[in-house]
């Protein structure tokens, strides 16, 4: 691209691109006419012989004293966008090469940068010895990376890893902004499937995640089937079938989260003038998609956790007076079996019997109590062992908090 010596030409003509790759300079007239006058609005020394950097202080001290909207306001920052094109063209072409994505190329990057240049006026303060030039390079590029880096969340997660990090809520929000509405119970019930039976070995936290396995689909299709009569009309699915709206789902997420590029200078639907460019703010930056779910994710957790801590303290407390005794004197007062066969009269071996018989019960109220939630899961045999680290867990902390009332 041919770098701008002119002083008129700096601060009134626009980089032009031809696909990705910039062609020329086009100048607006209306610049160029008013950026002559106030070169040649004063004699030697003043305003014409100015260098470019003073130019820039000026038409930002312009555009900061001019009240909001007001055509002075205007004309410095058309000014000041002028000025920074080159900056911006450059910062937009190393992290183009920087991000391999084919999504985003040079004019990408250029347009969204470009487009916040507000919060580059803004930030910038000459009193600090920096050039306008060379802060908004700095700027326009941190810009830059943090949109392609937020991006890249979705760009490098396979659809399983994806699936496994989005939350309910997100789910269905995505799922609906793709024009479903009846449909999305299946799609989510099938996803609750998919969660609970897929388990990866490698651990879920991986972006490179593969796909289940075939005999993991059909235990994912058995699952769905048996659980598809609690809702309102669901018809049965074959693996296959709930591969493909996995596949789906993970699109409409990754559509969902972060919308295809659009040109900041094409129309605004439904309008004969406006561009994008228009309605960008300063708060259009997304946040990172990882820390979005954690906090829905944390959010959900909790008040899950909450639902069954008061299920599970209900049925404790409907307990016969001997199986309440018994958790107390194991979880609160830490005594042996042997202990509390003695305290208790009867045999040691059956404690341990004892005990398992209420940890069962426990257990078949949790399975109840999922089957009452909002996607009527029930939990598996499988799943019934792994909860039961958790309910012992539960058991230990809900009676050492009750210990120093008793």
């Amino acid at each position: 691209m041919r770098t701008r010596q002119d002083l008129i030409e700096i601060f009134s003509s626009f980089v032009q691109f031809e696909g990705d790759r910039a062609s020329h300079w086009l100048s607006d007239p209306r610049l160029r006419r008013h950026m002559q006058r106030c070169c040649e609005a004063a004699a030697s020394p003043g305003p014409k012989n100015w260098p470019e950097r003073s130019w820039a202080i000026h038409w930002h001290q312009q555009w900061q004293s001019q009240l909001p909207q007001n055509s002075g306001q205007k004309m410095a920052y058309a000014h000041l966008l002028a000025y920074v094109q080159e900056a911006c063209y450059w910062v937009a072409y190393k992290a183009s090469s920087r991000f391999t994505s084919a999504q985003y190329g040079v004019s990408d990057c250029f347009q969204l940068a470009i487009a916040q240049l507000e919060k580059v006026l803004t930030g910038f303060d000459p009193a600090q010895g920096f050039e306008l030039k060379n802060y908004a390079s700095t700027t326009f590029g941190s810009l830059i990376r943090d949109y392609l880096r937020q991006r890249q969340e979705t760009d490098i997660c396979t659809n399983w890893s994806l699936l496994r990090k989005v939350s309910q809520k997100r789910l269905v929000a995505a799922l609906q902004a793709q024009g479903l509405q009846t449909e999305i119970e299946p799609y989510v019930l099938a996803w609750s499937a998919y969660k609970l039976i897929y388990v990866p070995t490698t651990g879920t936290a991986t972006r490179r995640l593969a796909g289940p396995e075939s005999e993991v689909w059909a235990a994912i299709a058995q699952y769905y089937n048996t659980e598809r009569h609690h809702l309102s009309s669901a018809a049965a699915a074959s693996p296959a079938q709930l591969e493909a709206w996995m596949v789906a789902a993970a699109k409409a997420v990754r559509s969902y989260l972060y919308p295809g590029a659009l040109s900041m200078n094409a129309t605004l639907p439904g309008q004969d003038g406006g561009e994008f460019i228009d309605t960008f703010s300063d708060d259009t930056q997304p946040l990172p998609m990882h820390a979005l779910m954690a906090e829905e994710a944390e959010q959900q957790q909790q008040q899950n956790y909450q639902q069954l801590a008061d299920r599970l303290t209900a049925t404790v407390a409907k307990l016969d007076s001997a199986s309440q005794q018994l958790l107390q004197l194991y979880y609160s007062s830490a005594l042996t079996q042997k202990e509390i066969a003695a305290q208790m009269g009867i045999q040691q071996y059956s404690i341990s019997r004892k005990l398992s018989r209420i940890r069962k019960a426990l257990l078949l109220e949790l399975s109840q109590w999922a089957q009452a939630t909002a996607l009527h899961t029930s939990l598996s045999p499988d799943l019934l062992k792994h909860t039961s680290a958790a309910l012992e867990e539960w058991l230990a902390a809900h009676y050492q908090a009750l210990e120093p009332d008793q």
